[in-house]
Parts: C-alpha cells; structure tokens; sequence
C-alpha cells in the first residue's frame, strides 16, 4: 500500500498531500454516488473505493477497468460454485471455504494481486453464504460487488484527474514476498480470523452481511500486523471507527441530505487521510486508519439503511458494534494464541 510517509521527496513534490485528497474525496463521492444510484448494499462502492485508492497511485484504463470487473465477476462467482456442497454436504462445504480463503490469502503474500486475493476472499464468504439462504441473494451480492467497482473505478478516474500524482512522484513499491513457510502461516492466521464470523453468517447472511466485511477487512489487517501490536491496531481501529461513525450520524442527523451526507464524509475522510498518508504525524501504521475509515463507512452505512428501512438504528448499531468488537476480540486472541509457539520456538522458553 503507497502510504510511505517516509518518502524522501521535498514538499513540492511529495504526492501525500494529493493521495490524501483523492481518497477522502474519492470516498465521499463513492458513498454518494452509491446511495444516490441506490445501488445494492450501497455500502460497498465505498469500501472498494477506498481499497482502490489507497493501493493505485495510476488510474486504470478502461481496459484494465473493465478486466478487473471481469475478474471479480469470475473470483466472487466461485462462492456459487461451493452453495449446492454446502446446502447437502455442510461439513465438507465448509472445510473447502476455508481451504479457499488460505490459498487465496496465501496468493496476496506470494506476491499475487491483493485486490484479486481480497475478491476472492469476498467471493467465497459473501457469496457462498447468502447462496446458502437464497440464490438470489447472492446473485444481488455479486452485482452489488460488480456495480461498486465499476463505481470506484471511475471515482478513481475523477479523483486522478483532479489531484494528479506529481511530476516526479515514485510508484507505488511492490508488496514484499514473503517466503513460503511464513506466507503459509500468515495465511492460516487470517483464516481463522474470518472462518468464525462466516459460521454465524450462515444462520442469517441478509443480516450478518457487514460483520462478513468486516472480517475480511480484519483478515486484510491482520496479514501486516504483529501479535505485539495486533491488540493496539485491530482493536483500536475498530473502536476508533465506531466513534467516529457516532460523531458522523450525530452530525448528518442535523440536516438529513445526500450532499451533506457527501460533505460530512469528506470531511471525515480528510481527517483519517492525513492521518493514513502522515501528513498529520501519529504513532499508527497506516493498516490502522484504513481499518478505521472501513469500519466507519460500514456501520455508517448499514445505520442508513437501517433507517430508511424504519428500524430502531440505535439498538442495530450497539448489537452490530457489540458484534464488530467481539470478533475484532477473536481476531486478537487467536494472532496471539498462533504467534505464542513460534515466539517460544524462536527465542527459547
């Protein structure tokens, strides 16, 4: 991810300043755009939207766009290909779901895509679960995955042709490859990280919808963090989202209105993105904020559907909050139930 803010760049020339601005605009343009369309799950365009933004400092061609939704059309379907094996054969469906989230986590530390191992990852938890309750769930899950793409890829577009990477400004450095033993374990961790919340996503997917993202969000988090810094970063993020998903309901609640629903989370998202890009100095890695501004785009999200459909949205949000902190808990104990024996085996008992 092209969050160094370390760059040995002048001010003139340093892209933060412009990678901040694109993705709290890009962001915010996102959520609108997907709640104004009324979109399927319109809490997903933004959630891509900002992977997108904070992993391509280059805009993609129409080409390339259109290819990666063809590639998420392709890695997401492969959740329907396990529903009839989960539907008559339960333990066996389940065993080769979380077979398939290794490999494909193991394929972003290998040195794979990291967008097409996390649509991956998407594909056979979102879709295999709502498949399970409804086949036309998941058919609503994958165009709401396509039509977000297609949307955060043209944000991504706009957000380049406004705030242009400058003259000069280097690439995005590649991710590092890990060796194969190392990759593997990691691998596992994030499995077991989001194979609990896909359980109980099975019983009610309409329902557990956001609790899956934000697992695969965690299983992202947690391929980067160390066991030491695992409970300062997955649990603080969480915790942190969560409140600044208060201050912004709080906020829009004075005047309810798409544009102001775009302006207030612009300005949430400038607020993160200094904090992600460095242009304002924190102690955290940028894993954190990112995982920050996705919890807070999803409880957000969710607590306006909530409302339009006339549900109690305080209740939803502290179940859904409670529900958010307890499997970020889960992630952080089992980072430090695996990390345990290879602590002891590295510097002795």
């Amino acid at each position: 991810m092209s969050t160094d803010s370390t760059a040995p760049l002048s001010a003139a020339r340093s892209p933060r300043a412009q990678r901040a601005l694109r993705l709290a605009s890009g962001t915010a343009l996102c959520l609108a755009a997907s709640f104004g369309l009324q979109l399927p799950i319109p809490m997903v365009a933004p959630v891509l939207a900002v992977f997108l933004l904070a992993s391509l400092n280059r805009p993609l061609s129409l080409k390339a766009g259109l290819g990666l939704a063809l590639v998420v059309m392709l890695t997401t379907g492969s959740g329907l290909l396990l529903i009839p094996l989960l539907r008559h054969y339960p333990l066996s469906g389940v065993l080769l779901i979380g077979l398939g989230l290794f490999l494909a986590f193991r394929l972003g530390l290998r040195g794979g895509n990291a967008l097409v191992s996390t649509f991956l990852v998407v594909g056979l938890t979102m879709i295999s679960a709502a498949g399970t309750f409804d086949f036309g769930l998941a058919v609503t899950v994958i165009e709401a995955l396509v039509k977000g793409l297609l949307v955060a890829v043209a944000v991504l577009a706009i957000g380049h042709w406004l705030f242009p990477e400058p003259a000069g400004a280097p690439a995005a450095p590649a991710a590092p490859v890990l060796p194969a033993d190392q990759a593997a374990w990691i691998a596992l961790r994030a499995t077991l990280v989001v194979m609990p919340a896909y359980l109980l996503a099975l019983n009610d997917p309409a329902g557990y919808m956001p609790i899956i993202m934000k697992t695969v969000s965690l299983g992202r988090q947690s391929c980067t963090t160390t066991a030491r810094n695992a409970g300062r970063e997955l649990i603080g993020s969480t915790l942190l989202g969560g409140v600044l998903a208060m201050l912004f309901w709080g906020a829009l609640s004075l005047f309810v209105h798409l544009w102001m629903f775009f302006l207030w989370m612009l300005l949430f998202g400038l607020l993160v993105a200094r904090k992600l890009y460095g242009l304002s100095p924190t102690r955290q890695p940028p894993s954190f904020w990112l995982n920050t501004l996705v919890t807070l785009i999803i409880l957000l999200g969710q607590s306006v559907q909530d409302s339009v459909a006339g549900k109690d949205v305080y209740t939803a949000f502290a179940v859904r909050m409670a529900l958010f902190i307890g499997v970020t808990l889960y992630a952080w104990l089992m980072l430090q139930l695996l990390d345990q024996p290879r602590r002891v085996r590295r510097h002795g008992p």
